[in-house]
């Protein structure tokens, strides 16, 4: 597989900004949340990847590391790995957006959503 560049790298930044400046127009509510849902999604969603991510980079710098600063990588990789259990927590919001998706599945019943009334 070959190493993602960090050109790569901004443009998903760089498509996650336009996703939240497009959230902030008010799109329709079912557009939103299918655009949402594979950020989502408790196997392969943002939460998991990036915990995924931080541990990876947490053994490749303890796996690197010298003797010179030992306690202190140990330490800077213990925290790396702390905020990678705090990312997986997040994986739950996949439950937020099923609870929305139906929320907004039974409003759609009323002609009006609330900022037409």
């Amino acid at each position: 597989m070959p190493a993602p560049t960090p050109d790569a790298l901004s443009t998903l930044t760089d498509t996650l900004s336009d996703l939240t400046e497009y959230l902030r127009e008010n799109p329709d509510p079912t557009e939103a949340l299918a655009l949402i849902e594979p950020l989502l999604d408790e196997y392969t969603g943002l939460p998991v990847q990036f915990a995924d991510t931080l541990r990876a980079l947490a053994r490749t710098v303890q796996e690197h590391q010298t003797a010179a600063g030992a306690a202190h990588v140990s330490l800077l990789v213990a925290e790396l790995r702390t905020a990678a259990w705090e990312q997986s927590d997040q994986h739950t919001l996949q439950y937020v957006l099923d609870e929305l998706r139906a929320l907004h599945q039974a409003a759609q019943s009323d002609p009006e959503c609330g900022a037409c009334r």
